[in-house]
């Protein structure tokens, strides 16, 4: 009979390593869920980078799709795109601008010329279709908008400058002048076309500049002179005529008021010696002796004076008065 011992293996082991009861495969699975964690959100972030755009205020942005405008984000805030190369975003300014035509050499209605610079605000429309219409007419460059809005505005103020006469451009009295009509009507020709063509809104036009060219210049120079030579005439005739009216008038009432103070004066002195000629009787009758030696007296104060000197008779009168007594005035008398 052959014995078999029973006994448990030696497990060998290294000296100082101790075995737990945990897998030991376990932290490098935790590493690696973690590594595939971050991995999976910068994943998630780069897609979401590549499907967000942002549209500024202000502005929109156009998706392309393979160089074709597709659609328009006019929303300020973030929106989807597929990512490039599939979507490509372009931003549209819709902020206003301004530019200015230059000089021009137009002619007006009566044959002359004028040189005429007009300036022009004008932004591209706040809507899809306009902003789309704007990205196919100048692929989003303002500066060839602004340049295809200068060649409109020239011809503009070519055909509607031909409608008015020079003064009424070019005048002198600001009651004939007639800018704010042809402003206004450059505007309605240039608004409805540029927004059909280029989907641009033109905000308002206005004449920058107006001057005229030498011949021009000279001409209407002339014509002005003209005028207010005519017009000075014109004005020296008419006031001669009001003068001349004036002075007859005048002459008239001098002559009428002369003649009335001529009458009334002649009525006071009527009346004036009707008067004395009454106060004298009463005087007379009442001490004619008396009468007579006051109105000798009164003579003689009339015609003498300081430097006087007479040679008469003493008993002439009225100065026989200055050497008789009333009572041998009276005896003569008898």
């Amino acid at each position: 009979m052959k014995i078999r011992s029973i006994a448990t293996q030696a497990t060998t082991t290294k000296v100082g390593v101790t075995h737990s009861g945990t897998n030991p495969k376990a932290p490098n699975f935790a590493r690696r869920g973690v590594r595939y964690a971050v991995a999976g959100l910068l994943v998630l972030l780069a897609l979401l980078t590549a499907c967000l755009v942002q549209v500024h205020a202000g502005s929109a942005t156009v998706m392309t799709r393979f160089g074709s405008p597709v659609r328009v984000l006019m929303a300020p805030g973030l929106g989807w795109r597929l990512p490039a190369p599939f979507e490509t975003p372009v931003e549209v300014d819709l902020r206003s601008r301004s530019t200015s035509s230059g000089l021009q050499d137009v002619g007006t209605r009566d044959g002359l010329r004028v040189i005429v610079q007009a300036w022009a605000i004008w932004k591209v429309s706040p809507d899809q279709q306009h902003v789309l219409r704007f990205i196919r007419a100048v692929q989003n460059q303002p500066e060839e908008a602004a340049r295809q809005i200068r060649t409109f505005i020239g011809s503009s103020l070519e055909t509607t400058t031909s409608n008015y006469a020079l003064s009424e451009i070019v005048n002198t009295d600001g009651s004939k002048v007639k800018i704010p009509q042809l402003e206004q009507q450059i505007k309605e020709q240039l608004k409805a076309q540029l927004l059909k063509s280029y989907g641009i809104e033109l905000i308002d036009v206005g004449i920058e500049r107006l001057t005229l060219p030498a011949v021009t210049l000279n001409a209407t120079v002339d014509r002005m002179r003209a005028e207010r030579e005519t017009i000075a005439t014109e004005r020296t005739a008419e006031g001669n005529r009001q003068a001349a009216d004036i002075h007859s008038k005048a002459d008239k009432e001098a002559r009428i008021t002369e003649a009335d103070a001529s009458i009334k004066a002649a009525t006071i002195m009527a009346q004036a010696q009707q008067e004395s000629a009454a106060i004298y009787a009463k005087a007379y009758a009442l001490d004619p002796e008396l009468y007579n030696l006051l109105r000798s007296l009164d003579t003689l104060n009339d015609i003498v004076n300081k430097s006087t000197r007479i040679v008469v008779s003493t008993d002439a009168a009225p100065f026989k008065a200055l050497v008789q007594q009333p009572t041998d005035a009276n005896k003569a008398a008898q």
